[in-house]
């Protein structure tokens, strides 16, 4: 599924009046995950998941093309957890 399909799919079980309106909540929602998340809040959506920042350590990695050893540095990554609840409507 794409986003065009996925925001007709929304405008439908979401009662939109057309995918536009789909398509400024979609929109409304990434911004307020992305702003609270840029802010180092953690959002928790009970019976969906959790969107945090998490910390990565620097490293040193190799070039697979070189074979050159090349340190790359820390730095802050978005992840996101399913719920248990989430996780368990998938496997039944």
């Amino acid at each position: 599924m794409n986003k065009a399909e996925f925001l007709k799919d929304l405008q439908e079980n979401g009662n939109y009046n057309s995918v536009k309106e789909a398509s400024q909540a979609y929109d409304a929602f990434v911004a307020t995950i992305l702003k609270a998340l840029k802010e180092g809040e953690k959002i928790q959506l009970a019976g969906f998941g959790t969107f945090e920042v998490k910390e990565r350590a620097g490293r040193i990695c190799q070039n697979p093309k070189t074979g050159e050893k090349v340190e790359v540095a820390a730095c802050k990554v978005p992840a996101f957890k399913f719920g248990a609840s989430f996780k368990a409507l998938i496997e039944n």
